[in-house]
């Protein structure tokens, strides 16, 4: 890992096939994890829906224009995977993360006693410092502690852990249309979960970044770190937070959004064979309208796969 990118810092692009093999993930998950998973599980019929925005915010991420696409029946967690699943897993697999095993992750700067004691950050986002001992059990760092937050979701997953943790249950990572189509809610052309409104007369809705990025957080939406995965309302499907909180990966590759034939919408795309990432979605709590507006249904960009920070996430499919 070494940072290369605002939104989240980018790994060296290793593969690190060894990620994948731990000896314990050859075995089925227990029947006890299976079950407390499956449960979270939401079952979707799918259908057509328009993928992307009319006009992107951000060039380089290809989510314009708009294109007509078909999804499959599916499933999806309701929310993102949290800290005492992924501490069950992670027991009983014996599944160390990329962080864990390299001995560091990107750790957000407010959340450091002494931010001056991490001088090591990507270029020019010094926000985010290389911390030692960071991970998802430690996820501000040395001194902190998963268990104080069980319900957060699980943060300083990489795609390869992600991979790991879905194919130990015998499920997988969504793909970015599946990913879309659920956070639309059956919505057509919304910019959120509930509608076009950041902040509807209602309240908050999800967990961004309100004040000045990135000195102050007002946290007028109750948060300046993770919320738990399913604080806010869900959408019209049942899914809580697919935008705001944590950014989560999907099982796609970068690309430009799928291509029809000229006749018929693209059917379950599953973008390109090779890409510079996965593509991640949603958005986490330090997106701002002046730094990351990235918190939208549409909203995408992309990281390598051995990536680590505080504020990335996943959420599993069927």
């Amino acid at each position: 890992m070494d940072g290369k990118s605002c939104c989240a810092p980018a790994g060296s692009g290793l593969t690190l096939p060894e990620a994948l093999t731990t000896p314990a993930l050859a075995r089925r998950a227990s029947e006890a994890l299976r079950a407390e998973v499956e449960a979270g599980m939401i079952a979707l019929k799918g259908g057509f829906f328009d993928m992307g925005a009319a006009k992107g915010r951000y060039p380089d991420d290809l989510d314009s224009p708009r294109r007509r696409v078909f999804v499959s029946p599916f499933r999806l967690g309701r929310t993102a995977v949290t800290n005492r699943q992924w501490a069950a897993f992670a027991e009983e697999s014996g599944y160390r993360t990329v962080a864990e095993r390299e001995g560091w992750s990107f750790v957000f700067h407010l959340f450091l006693a002494d931010p001056l004691g991490y001088v090591e950050h990507p270029p020019q986002t010094p926000w985010w410092r290389a911390v030692g001992g960071a991970s998802w059990a430690a996820p501000e760092g040395p001194g902190s502690d998963w268990r104080e937050k069980p319900d957060h979701p699980a943060v300083h997953l990489s795609w390869f852990d992600a991979q790991a943790m879905a194919e130990y249950l015998g499920l997988r990572l969504p793909t970015e249309a599946e990913w879309e189509f659920a956070a639309r809610g059956g919505l057509k052309h919304a910019r959120f979960p509930w509608g076009n409104d950041l902040v509807p007369a209602s309240g908050h809705r999800h967990n961004t970044w309100q004040g000045e990025f990135p000195r102050v957080n007002s946290a007028d939406d109750g948060f300046v770190g993770t919320c738990p995965a399913d604080h806010f309302p869900p959408n019209a499907y049942g899914f809580h937070n697919l935008t705001g909180n944590v950014w989560e990966w999907t099982g796609t590759r970068f690309g430009p959004l799928p291509q029809g034939d000229g006749k018929l919408p693209p059917r379950d795309p599953r973008g390109p064979a090779e890409g510079p990432g996965y593509v991640i979605r949603g958005g986490s709590y330090l997106c701002h309208v002046s730094y990351c507006e990235r918190y939208q249904v549409h909203s995408r960009t992309h990281n390598t796969p051995d990536s680590s920070t505080g504020h990335m996430g996943m959420r599993l499919a069927g």
